[in-house]
Order: structure tokens, then sequence, then C-alpha cells
């Protein structure tokens, strides 16, 4: 049975056209039901880096997470993510399955729903986005109280140049 995944999409290497051709390639995963606004915000790190450009995308998909995340990981290497060991680095595509319907999974590959929806306003307030009703399956809150609680902390620009199709 189809299931809704929320994806967070985020890239600092020539990111416009990265976050185009990864909206494009997720809607072979499944059916692309709607993407949110793109916005810019600095790094979560102390090296100096290019801002990144985020946003979030729901998919109605039959794959299951840890299949998800498989494809993400191809999907990233097609777009020339090269993983090393600084989590931080700059990249050219970044995915990450963020909720996947109302499920809960604790795997030593893939924590749904993330945890940093509830501290990294960038995702919360893409998701609230797509679904603002759409309540956090272990704190009960919609995205939309979660966005609002993490915004005055956000460094968000809106970047309304940038359009993604779903």
């Amino acid at each position: 049975m189809p299931e809704l995944a929320f994806i967070a999409l985020g890239s600092n290497i020539e990111p416009v056209s990265n976050l185009s051709r990864a909206i494009a390639r997720l809607a072979s995963l499944g059916s692309l039901i709607a993407t949110s606004h793109v916005y810019q915000n600095p790094a979560i790190t102390s090296e100096p880096q290019p801002d990144y450009l985020n946003a979030a995308a729901l998919l109605e998909t039959d794959l299951q997470p840890l299949a998800l995340r498989e494809r993400f990981r191809t999907l990233e290497a097609s777009l020339g993510r090269v993983r090393g060991a600084d989590p931080y680095a700059p990249r050219t595509i970044d995915l990450d399955l963020c909720l996947y319907g109302s499920h809960i999974l604790a795997h030593p590959l893939l924590e749904i729903p993330d945890p940093d929806i509830l501290t990294r306003p960038h995702l919360a307030v893409t998701l609230a986005e797509l679904r603002p009703d759409f309540l956090h399956p272990q704190t009960g809150e919609t995205l939309a109280a979660i966005a609002e609680r993490l915004r005055p902390q956000a460094k968000l620009t809106l970047r309304e140049d940038v359009v993604l199709r779903a």
C-alpha cells in the first residue's frame, strides 16, 4: 500500500541545478505530490563553506524506508555526491527521509521520524509547507507548530527565484 514519504533536500554545490535534477529523479520512485519553497541558509558547521539551498518534497511510494534510503544514496551518487569522513562537507545533493507516514523506525541506518525535525528550522519549515497539519508521530505536534516554534532561531531566506516543480 502506498505511503507518504517526506523528503528533505539540500545542496551547496551548484544548488539550483542539483535540486532541480534531484526532484526530477525522485519522481521515478513514486508519485511526486508536492514540493516546498526553496530557502537559503548558512551551513551547520564552523568551517566556511557556501550557503545551502534547502527544500522538501512529498512522495507517495510503495518503497519501504530502507529501500528508499538506498535509492536516495544511488541518486545522490549519480548527481556527484561523494561521502567522506566529514558529515558536514559541502555536497551536490543531500536527500533525507524525514517522515514515512506515521511510522516510527529505529534502525542503525535510519531513524524515522528524523530527530532533526525538532531542532533544525530548515527541516521543520520546509516539511510544514507540504502538510502543515500532519502530526509528528512521536510528539503529536503538527508540523506547522514545530516550524512556528523553531522559526525565531531560523536564518532562512526565501528564494522566490528558485521554483521546484512537483
